[in-house]
């Protein structure tokens, strides 16, 4: 099914990010070696690493996979904003792991997100964050830069969040 809320789809994949959004490029050191990049593969594509991000996850399949649906929430009781996604792509081995989520309609923004973990040939295991993304609802929109601001640290807290996942793989 294609409910997605924006015509650019994979183009956070790609890299080549389109124009109107706001960008988000991350990438972290989360370990090393194969076992490091299994373990933290697993716990993106199980959504591990949203859940213990902080991140309630309500999603037709219990992998990401092509077409899955998936609502994310974050926050606190009558504070939890909800976001439906569906995922767009997945990436599975045998040294890249990880998976793109597009937004559907009734999300407070429009865009991708691209979660990716990869073995490099320095044995490093690298988690990539790439996204662009325009909030949609008017409280969003007058939050202006606060935005950008609250994804980045998302994405670091993800990395920080896999890192530790990668090292019980030793």
């Amino acid at each position: 099914m294609n409910d997605y809320s924006y015509p650019e789809q994979g183009a956070s994949r790609t890299g080549d990010l389109p124009p109107g959004y706001r960008h988000l490029r991350h990438q972290a050191l989360i370990g090393r070696g194969r076992p490091a990049l299994e373990v933290a593969g697993a716990a993106l594509l199980g959504w591990r690493m949203h859940r213990l991000a902080g991140v309630r996850i309500d999603a037709e399949a219990e992998q990401a996979a092509p077409g899955v649906a998936v609502r994310c929430a974050i926050g606190i009781g009558p504070l939890r904003a909800g976001a439906p996604n569906r995922v767009l792509d997945t990436v599975e081995g045998p040294d890249r792991y990880g998976f793109t989520y597009g937004t559907r309609h009734r999300h407070l923004a429009r865009g991708e997100e691209t979660f990716l973990v990869e073995l490099g040939p320095d044995d490093g295991v690298r988690f990539t964050v790439t996204a662009f993304s325009r909030p949609v609802v008017w409280w969003a929109r007058l939050a202006g830069p606060l935005l950008p601001l609250a994804q980045r640290a998302f994405a670091r807290h993800c990395g920080r969040v896999l890192t530790r996942i990668a090292a019980d793989a030793r």
